[in-house]
Order: C-alpha cells, then structure tokens, then sequence
C-alpha cells in the first residue's frame, strides 16, 4: 500500500528547474549539510547516501552534522556553529528533533543567508523554505487501520514515542483517528523512550513482568523501539501480540521476518535528503525576491509529500537489505 502522493505536475516543474543549468555554475567552497541528531543509526545514514548522490551530480561538497545520540540542544548548537563558519554553507537540510528549539537556529541560518529545508521532522513556524518529508498523519492512520484489524477492534496497547518531535506527535494524532471509531482499543501507555532504545526494552519488560496481564499490542511511532519490543517479548515466549513498527531498519526487518512484527511503514530518507539537497542547490543559484515568495504565486512548495509505503509480509522481499 502506498501512502500519500506528491503532487506531480509540480514537482515535475520544480524537478526540471533543478536539473536545468547544472553544469559550470558550482564554486569550489559550495557544500550542502544534512543536520540531524543521531547521525549514527540506519536512517539517517541512508538519508546521508541521498545526499551524497545529489552532491556527487551537482559536483559539490557534502556533510553529515549533528549529535551522535539524541540530543535536541545539541543538535541546535551544531547548527549555530554552521552559521559561524568562516566559509558559509550553500545550504543545510534541517530534521528538527524539536521544532520549538530549533525555530531561532532556523531563522539565525536564513538571516545569514544561508537557505534551510527541513526533512523528516519538521519546524513549520522558523522560517525554512519548505518542508521534505512523509505525510506523518496519513501515515499514522495506514498504521492504525493495521493495527484495529490485527487487534479485530478490541485491546490494550503501548505507544513507544517522543513528544517533542513534530513528525511523531503527527503520527500520533493518525493513529488516534483511527481508534476513535475504534472504542475497544485503549491506550494502556505512552513511552517517552527519548533516543534511547535501551529505554523501549526497560518499558517492554515491565509490561509483561510475572503477574501482569501484557498489552495487547505495541505501536512504534519511531524506527528505534519495535526491534527491542519483539526481542522482549521473543525471550518471554510471548509471540501473540501486535507489533506495529516504523521504518525498514535491519533490525525491524528482521523480525518482520521472524513474524514477530506483523507490519511497518517504510519513509525514504534517501529520497529527502536527494530531493532537499536539489531544491536548495536551486534556491542557491536562482534565489527569488522576498517578493516572489509571499502569497498564492510562490515558486516554493509548502510542503513536498515524498510517500510511504506499508511493509509486510507481501511485500516484505522488496526491502530486504
């Protein structure tokens, strides 16, 4: 099942505009940064391998910057110091671990002068030129129909999550759509599990200590948490629960395999990256009028839908690493 659908006619314009002029206009110092926080785990190096090819066409200087663990501070620190180089980036793609904390970052880089396009995870109220990413709420509620018809509309469940980040909280609100006409589905506990996985394993060995009834099933708005919720529950021999998982880490697909997890939804980082990376090249070299950018005759999307995919079992072969 694909989620959601770029919107073609422009992106077919906007692709063609970046493609157009390539050739000779790249300076030797121009270097394009993809700013994160856990810069260290499978999807954020795969959005790194998007980057990398973009930078490669256009034949210029790309970075993967930010924190090796969750760090939001952090993140925003690292930013700042990017608008302090001596030599400026081109342009930086921004995932905002916390939209809030990073808004004065965002805006300090775009004072500079320096275009910023966030991906992923979102910052809508700085003033980034636009957003590269999932429909999360879409694909929220793919996840949720999922699990109300592996549950067969009844159970308790566990949400493995962290609040601060836009992306997440948007993926929640899909999820809660669909339990809404769900009544016999309750949300039993929200994790914070704050970067950490360490912290999905903890909370999954409390929920299934000896004398207590375990949830029903599990949902992973993050690609962190679903592996270690089905390593507890595998060593606990306990293999009838729902386990809805994000994202086509090695360790998810592993036990997607293994039948432990009955689905994820898979997001393209590749494609973000590939994509932000071409539209501030763009933006760099073609820079419109403050003018041009206000109102209903913007040549900048709000937003850029780069699709999901539901992952199981059918299809499963397809995103096998």
């Amino acid at each position: 099942m694909h989620i959601g659908g770029t919107r073609l006619a422009s992106l077919a314009v906007l692709a063609a505009s970046m493609l157009a002029g390539c050739g000779g206009r790249h300076e030797s110092t121009e270097a394009y940064i993809l700013l994160t926080t856990n810069t260290k785990i499978a999807y954020w190096q795969e959005a790194a391998q998007g980057l990398q090819a973009a930078a490669r066409e256009l034949g210029v200087k790309w970075e993967l910057a930010g924190p090796e663990t969750y760090d939001p501070k952090g993140e925003k620190e690292e930013l700042l110091k990017l608008v302090r180089r001596p030599v400026t980036p081109a342009g930086i793609l921004v995932s905002a671990a916390d939209p809030a904390l990073m808004r004065d970052a965002i805006d300090s880089a775009v004072t500079a002068g320096i275009p910023v396009v966030t991906i992923d995870s979102d910052s809508p109220q700085s003033k980034r030129l636009t957003f590269v990413g999932t429909n999360n709420y879409q694909a929220g509620q793919t996840g949720g129909e999922v699990l109300a018809k592996q549950l067969n509309g009844k159970g308790s469940i566990v949400v493995y999550t962290m609040p601060s980040q836009a992306n997440l909280e948007e993926r929640f609100e899909g999820y809660k759509r669909v339990l809404a006409r769900n009544p016999g589905i309750k949300i039993l506990q929200v994790v914070d599990i704050a970067g950490d996985p360490q912290k999905a394993f903890d909370s999954t060995k409390g929920f299934i200590e000896k004398g207590k009834t375990p949830p029903d099933g599990f949902v992973c708005l993050e690609a962190l948490s679903c592996a270690e919720v089905a390593d507890v529950l595998d060593r606990a021999n306990i293999r009838d629960k729902v386990i809805i998982a994000m994202d086509t880490i090695e360790g998810t697909l592993n036990w997607l395999k293994k039948g432990m997890i009955r689905a994820t939804i898979a997001q393209r980082p590749y494609t973000m990256a590939y994509f932000g990376a071409r539209l501030l090249d763009d933006f760099h070299h073609n820079k419109p009028a403050a003018s041009d950018m206000a109102g209903s005759r913007s040549p900048v999307p709000i937003f850029v839908d780069t699709g999901a995919t539901l992952v199981d079992q059918s299809n499963l072969a397809a995103y096998s690493h």
